[in-house]
């Protein structure tokens, strides 16, 4: 599966382009692959392959039980090379091994998860007047466009495919330009467990050009999104001069309180994961963290002592905590909101600056940062910095500490500290989010709900329900009664 080159897929078929783009490993800041280019042509023949795969191919009109056993041949033959995609996923993306190895796990885990949900998710009968019968008939939507982010390559892929697929829908995927090789890849796997031709395309190239002419197109029922506010929010205009379908999981500034009777050792531990797994580089990540005056001093002590032991270095290293960002954009984009913390008057307790890594010279890495002294008016405060940046407060008490929590105009993930479950819960019924995590830094496994409230979108993917955004409800009202109906009595 490594190659120099990588082609997009249509119809089943590996198709080149006269144009080409680089992909790059962010840990060495070298080129790692050419990658064939989509232009709207190419977007075009992949949404007419998939509809007339959906109008007149077999995929929907397989029983649930086939589809089943394709997604879990699909999860098969992904185990079979998880090694080589683990390799592949850290090549582009500068993720630390770890990360990519407990992501490419979930990816296989989603299709293992749709292929049983899929064989028990079916319409119901409802109770109607005497003389007739009512059922609903789950039938797939149709097109999908699922536009994948960079920071979850293969993952995100697998949220939006795995349900998609289940339901016998057919899909178009754009993965990132950053990072759009195991999308590619998954495609193929897709192909040899047995998806007919047509029913997964993948086209890479600029979102502005492929991902506008999905999103507008008419030939396409539903888009699943995930990314930014600002690019949902277009895309949600777009999709709405066509009234097609949409799902969109978008940013966080997601906060993390932590009270004064919580666990010190699990607090410390969790925050630390929270904010620095994935190089921080995730929508859920836990960059406001909320510490009760009481334990602030201590809590802060150990957690920067502990922040400093973490390893940046070699990804394919097992001791390595904190992998490479992924592009120099993205860090001059991390270190501005940190500078600008700064100019307006919080401490940059721990880090604020770019690291040089031995052998990786050229590579892009940021120092895990904590930010203290800050308001809640500051721009590192409102605003989603997608690196690992977190900035720190003190609360007094439950209420002021919910208030401020859900001072944002994000709505995404949350996180608890505490022993007491009667806080526990009252506050958690009152953040505004779609996640919340209690004395844990896990956010979602296959079968729980992941998707936020306000500006972090609507929608949940990687659960049960996610299968009824990718069908329509048919209802179906029947007629048995003795004698015709005849409602006008003339």
């Amino acid at each position: 599966m490594k190659r120099d080159h990588y082609r997009m897929v249509i119809n089943g078929e590996r198709v080149d382009s006269d144009e080409t783009f680089e992909t790059f490993n962010p840990a060495k800041g070298e080129i790692l692959a050419t990658v064939a280019k989509a232009s709207r042509e190419h977007a075009e023949k992949a949404v007419q392959a998939a509809r007339h795969a959906f109008d007149h191919g077999k995929w929907r009109k397989y029983p649930v039980g086939k589809r089943a056993r394709v997604l879990n041949q699909i999860a098969a033959i992904m185990r079979e090379r998880f090694q080589e995609l683990v390799e592949i996923e850290v090549l582009n993306s500068g993720k630390a091994i770890s990360a990519a190895q407990a992501q490419i796990n979930q990816a296989i885990e989603d299709f293992e998860f749709y292929a049983g949900a899929i064989v028990g998710h079916r319409g119901t009968v409802n109770n109607v007047p005497n003389g007739f019968l009512n059922y609903t008939q789950k039938e797939p939507v149709g097109v999908c466009a699922q536009i994948i982010p960079w920071n979850y390559p293969l993952m995100m892929a697998a949220w939006k495919v795995a349900p998609a697929l289940a339901a016998g829908c057919s899909v178009v995927v754009k993965p990132a330009s950053l990072t759009p090789i195991t999308a590619i890849l998954l495609n193929e796997i897709c192909h040899e467990a047995g998806v007919p031709e047509g029913v997964v395309n993948t086209v890479a190239g600029a979102g502005s050009v492929v991902g506008d002419y999905l999103v507008g197109h008419e030939d396409v029922n539903k888009v699943a999104f995930t990314g930014s506010t600002p690019i949902g929010k277009d895309i949600m205009e777009k999709a709405s001069h066509t009234l097609k379908r949409v799902t969109l999981e978008l940013g966080g500034k997601s906060p993390n309180l932590v009270f004064a009777d919580a666990d010190m050792e699990a607090a410390v531990a969790g925050s630390l994961f929270g904010i620095y797994f994935n190089t921080g580089q995730s929508c859920e990540a836990r960059s406001r963290l909320f510490v009760h005056e009481e334990i602030y001093d201590e809590f802060i002590e150990e957690f920067i002592t502990r922040a400093k032991k973490l390893q940046l270095g070699d990804p394919f290293d097992k001791g390595t905590h904190v992998g490479s960002i992924i592009s120099r954009d993205q860090l001059e984009i991390i270190d501005s909101y940190v500078r600008s913390a700064e100019e307006e008057g919080a401490t940059i307790a721990l880090g604020g600056k770019e690291r040089r890594v031995e052998g990786f010279e050229n590579g892009h890495w940021y120092e895990p940062t904590v930010i203290t002294n800050v308001t809640p008016d500051m721009k590192a405060v409102q605003e989603e910095i997608f690196g690992p940046v977190v900035v720190v407060e003190t609360f007094q008490d439950e209420r002021e500490v919910i208030k401020r929590a859900n001072d944002t105009k994000f709505g995404l993930g949350s996180a608890i500290w505490t022993k007491d479950q009667g806080r526990a819960t009252r506050v958690a019924h009152q953040l505004e989010a779609g996640i919340v995590m209690v004395n844990c830094p896990f956010s979602a496994f296959p079968g729980t709900p992941f998707g936020g409230y306000k500006e972090s979108g609507f929608g949940r993917e990687l659960c049960v329900e996610t299968l009824d955004l990718y069908m329509e409800d048919k209802s179906i009202l029947s007629y048995y009664g003795p004698k015709p109906i005849n409602p006008f009595g003339v």
